[in-house]
């Protein structure tokens, strides 16, 4: 399944990295990622204040689907390892005092959540609790993985998960779609199945190389 995407045309002009320039804004330009693409519609259709985890391999799209311009949220953004009991009351002072136009949403976005320590863990269960939530929010936490996290912090949440798998034919046509986009030619076509597997069904590694093989073409 190749994505539904329009290209820019360029001939080999980067102001910008491969995977910067071609990154998806809107849900629709992702490759794969059939059920959490019909997951995120469906929110974005009709968002609310909620907390989700979105958990998966690196470099499958999990930051920027979370970041897509449906959902139309002012988003926030905390770095895992800045993600301390601290930064935590500050962010959800601002979620109840910033002011925000009718219908607006603020995003919540904290990346590599398994990475947290537990007293981070610990100083967001009474803030993702029902009775404490801040109004007009949504958290989104992206991991790697489930492991670590703790059980009641989990039970607060939606779970996602970014799978990989069957990713591979996808990521394969889209690099197609972008070598011909940056005007690489035809009789020079890299093995764009092979990017894809040496990637690990990772988008951005698959990206970093179809740009050195245009560089070299």
């Amino acid at each position: 399944m190749e994505a539904n995407l329009s290209f820019p045309q360029s001939a080999f002009n980067f102001p910008v990295s491969l995977s910067e320039k071609y990154r998806p804004h809107r849900i629709v330009e992702f490759v794969g990622l059939e059920k959490p693409k019909k997951i995120l519609e469906r929110f974005a259709a009709s968002p609310y204040p909620s907390a989700w985890i979105f958990y998966g391999n690196s470099g499958v799209g999990k930051t920027s689907m979370a970041l897509a311009e449906e959902i139309g949220a002012e988003p926030h953004h905390i770095p895992s390892q800045k993600c301390n009991a601290a930064n935590i009351e500050e962010v959800i002072r601002m979620c109840h005092y910033l002011p925000m136009a009718p219908g607006r949403l603020l995003l919540v976005l904290v990346d590599e959540a398994d990475a947290m320590t537990p007293a981070a863990q610990l100083a967001l269960l009474s803030k993702l609790d029902s009775t404490a939530f801040p109004p007009s929010t949504v958290f989104i936490f992206t991991a790697n993985s489930l492991d670590g996290l703790e059980c009641r912090f989990l039970s607060r949440t939606r779970q996602v998960e970014f799978s990989s798998y069957g990713m591979a034919s996808a990521i394969a046509g889209l690099l197609r779609q972008i070598w011909q986009s940056e005007g690489g030619k035809a009789e020079e076509t890299p093995d764009m199945e092979r990017i894809s597997k040496n990637s690990r069904n990772n988008v951005g590694d698959a990206l970093m190389t179809l740009e050195t093989e245009l560089r070299a073409a």
